[in-house]
Parts: structure tokens; C-alpha cells; sequence
């Protein structure tokens, strides 16, 4: 009769003590996690790059780049792939997907290639209408300063430019339509230049509406 009452009492206690030990558990975690991380929003966190950005464009003549492809029959060219009907290569040149070379690169034999141009753009607000004319426009060694400030800039989401390692990747990824391209998050601000390589701040209507750092939900 002892045996028994006393076996049941421990089984008991052994529940409650692992269930103590298991809210003790959950709730130290909770409190490490406020601790670390309850104070950041999440724009403060900070990103730091792991190597300098490489700014590697040269504002050559378009007959001396076309003398360097010809004594490089190994040259490559990166390209922007997504244009159905145009591509920028990572030089500058901007052409029609049908007037690219095997090694991705602008066949700079025909005429009409386009060369750090900026056409669709607007140089006051540095938003273009054609993505492939944005990253050309951006490519320009003279851009540099501007992206240097880009990159500088409280309003620039760090973490989306963070593992850009040149000049060509920092293009690519500001020219695509981001948050700051709409209003009222389904509009564009201007729907005939949606690809800035420049400056952009959040529009107004979406200000009223971003989460602020020890706001309540």
C-alpha cells in the first residue's frame, strides 16, 4: 500500500518539476530575446559590408572597347538577361537581345549601340523609363559620386545593397522598381520613369504607414 501511494506521489512531483523547469526555460528565453532584439527596428540593424565595393568602369572610346574584344577572344560580358527586348552589358552598351554575342556581350560591329546612355531618363530625378537605359545611365564612371552617396544615404536599405561586390551589381539592383518607386504601395509615383538609379525617399503615403522603432503595434 506505502510502495504504491509513495510511487504515485513521486511520478507527481516529477511532472511538476519538469514542468517548472520548462516555463523556466521558456521564459529566460523570452527575456534574452527582448533584451537582444526588442529595442532594434528593423531598419537599425546594421550592415556592414565584408569587402570594398569595386568601381571598375572606364569611360573609354566605344572603337577601343571593341579593339579590346577583338584581342580578347575569351572575353565574357555580365548582362542585365531580363529585358525581352533589350539587354545592358556590364560596359555600358545597351542593344536588342538579337544583336548579342554567344559571350553575352553587345556586338559592337553593328551600328546604333547605345553607350553609357541615358535615354528614358530624367537627369533630375535620375529615374528611367527603360530598366536596361537605368543601369546604362548608372554605369557611367561620372555616377560614381552619386552612388557613393546612394549608398550614404539613411533613406538606402542597406541590407539590399550589402552583398553588391561592383559597380555593374550596384546598378543592376537599384534600377529595379523598388518600394520607393510607388505610392499608396500599388501606384506608381511615375509610371513613366520607375527605375531610378539615383536619391529616392519613401513617398508620403507610405511614411504614415511604416512601423517606427518602440511604436505599438
Amino acid at each position: 500500500m506505502w510502495p504504491a501511494a509513495l510511487t504515485r506521489l513521486l511520478r507527481r512531483r516529477i511532472v511538476y518539476l519538469v514542468l517548472v523547469v520548462l516555463l523556466l526555460i521558456l521564459g529566460l528565453g523570452n527575456f534574452f530575446d527582448r533584451e537582444s532584439f526588442g529595442g532594434l527596428h528593423q531598419d537599425e540593424y546594421v550592415v556592414q559590408r565584408t569587402r570594398p565595393l569595386l568601381w571598375t568602369q572606364q569611360l573609354l572610346a566605344p572603337e577601343e572597347q571593341l579593339n579590346r574584344t577583338r584581342s580578347d577572344p575569351d572575353a565574357r560580358c555580365r548582362n542585365s538577361v531580363q529585358g525581352r527586348l533589350l539587354l545592358a552589358d556590364e560596359r555600358g552598351f545597351v542593344c536588342r537581345r538579337d544583336e548579342m554575342l554567344p559571350n553575352g556581350c553587345c556586338n559592337l560591329e553593328l551600328p546604333g549601340i547605345d553607350y553609357y546612355s541615358c535615354r528614358t531618363c530624367d537627369a533630375s530625378t535620375h529615374c528611367c523609363g527603360t530598366y536596361e537605359y537605368c543601369v546604362s545611365c548608372c554605369l557611367h564612371p561620372d555616377q560614381q559620386p552619386l552612388l557613393e552617396e546612394v549608398l550614404r544615404s539613411p533613406h538606402t536599405p542597406k541590407y539590399v545593397f550589402a552583398k553588391v561586390e561592383d559597380h555593374f551589381e550596384l546598378c543592376l539592383v537599384k534600377c529595379r522598381t523598388n518600394s520607393h518607386s510607388v505610392q499608396h504601395e500599388n501606384q506608381y509615383r511615375d509610371p513613366l520613369a520607375k527605375h531610378c538609379y539615383g536619391l529616392t525617399e519613401v513617398h508620403e503615403s507610405q511614411r504614415n504607414v511604416a512601423p517606427k522603432a518602440g511604436g505599438s503595434s
